[in-house]
């Protein structure tokens, strides 16, 4: 599992954008940039459409004020239902990453086997990354919402 400190690999993630998609390394998508990345088991699933997504859309103007350039969620989606959850949850102010197949996620070592949800699904987890470096990484106990919220992530940025 990917730590503080390590370099997010360099694999291939697609942006979702409101006519497209783009598909970049990660290695582009997060050079130059400190960028606060969380993952969810998936779009239009309980926590993730009542809390997780929510929260960073309600303080998204905040985060930014800490010096944050990009707030992305990243979930093992099509782009299209991405598309649709973003727009359902107007997450204008969140990039939203498909991860295609779970190859972003599994090359974090933040996957985890979820039969009785159709397969892998990332864990739930939020990080911080500055320059490609993970600075701060908090992974979720299984069925949990305690350490990747919002208010969390907002507070390790103060």
């Amino acid at each position: 599992m990917i730590k503080e400190g390590d370099r997010i690999p360099s694999v291939d993630i697609t942006v979702v954008t409101p006519d497209d998609r783009i598909t970049l390394s990660a290695d582009q998508l997060f050079s130059g940039k400190k960028v606060l990345l969380f993952g969810v088991p998936g779009a239009f699933t309980p926590t993730c459409s009542a809390s997780h997504l929510p929260g960073f859309v309600a303080l998204a103007d905040k985060i930014k004020a800490r010096g944050i350039d990009m707030i992305a969620c990243v979930s093992i989606n099509d782009v299209f239902v991405m598309r649709a959850w973003g727009e359902q949850q107007n997450a204008e102010a969140i990039t939203l990453l498909a991860d295609l197949g779970g190859v972003f996620t599994d090359a974090l070592g933040l996957g985890e086997p979820r039969p009785d949800l159709g397969g892998i699904r990332s864990q739930r987890y939020a990080m911080i990354i500055e320059e490609g470096v993970v600075t701060k990484l908090n992974v979720e106990i299984p069925k949990e919402f305690k350490v990747s919220d919002a208010e969390t992530m907002l507070g390790a940025l103060s």
